[in-house]
């Protein structure tokens, strides 16, 4: 929504799907329960029309930061931190730059790898290991 008028994405290429996790489900369901009587928008102001967005960043997004001690940010970062959590806890690089509408993974490399955390020690000793077990396989075998 973009001034109270449902927009369509820049491209067609950004019309995607993009899987609803539990959480994120069981938090919309909960705030439909509270709004659904009042309008077809899960968020909606009193009077069952879409929120404002400016406003909500305004009144909302910036005083829970403020009040959470955290750096002031566009809510619209909120993508650059779900893909470098994406990316750290593992999942498939192309997965994340599909859920982002990018059409291939170079962007994401550029953009987020120096973000990522070496959280899953891919720092090389998985082949070395790998090469320090074959080398010893083929010592085992050269003895047998």
């Amino acid at each position: 929504m973009i001034n109270g008028e449902t927009e369509y994405t820049k491209t067609d290429g950004s019309q995607r799907e993009i899987p609803m996790f539990g959480q994120v489900y069981d938090a919309l369901k909960t705030q439909y329960a509270a709004t659904g009587h009042m309008s077809k928008y899960v968020f909606c102001n009193q009077m069952g029309q879409p929120l404002d967005h400016n406003n909500v960043t305004k009144r909302v997004w910036y005083p829970l930061l403020k009040s959470l001690g955290l750096t002031k940010r566009r809510p619209y970062q909120t993508r650059h931190t779900a893909a470098t959590l994406f990316l750290a806890s593992g999942e498939n690089p192309e997965w994340v730059a599909r859920m982002l509408g990018h059409s291939s993974t170079e962007m994401l490399f550029k953009v987020y790898s120096r973000y990522v955390p070496n959280a899953t020690r891919m720092d090389g000793s998985a082949f070395e290991r790998l090469l320090g077990n074959t080398t010893r396989k083929e010592q085992h075998h050269e003895t047998a």
